[in-house]
């Protein structure tokens, strides 16, 4: 078993951005992890409708 590890996944968010508006996105999240338990968040990116790859900085979480 290994002690530290680098999980990533993807799940469904709702984000706001001022040019499109609200839209659906899959963000990856890529995270590292001590005996399974999450410790910190190393990137996370978005895929757009074109397929491009982009940070979620630039987007705000819709409330």
């Amino acid at each position: 078993m290994k002690l530290i590890r680098v999980d990533r996944k993807t799940k469904t968010e709702k984000r706001y951005s001022p040019k499109m508006g609200r839209l659906h996105t899959r963000v990856t999240y890529i995270r590292k992890s001590l005996l399974g338990i999450p410790v910190r968040t190393l990137h996370k990116y978005r895929e757009t409708y074109y397929g491009e790859v982009k940070d979620c900085e630039d987007c705000l979480i819709a409330k």
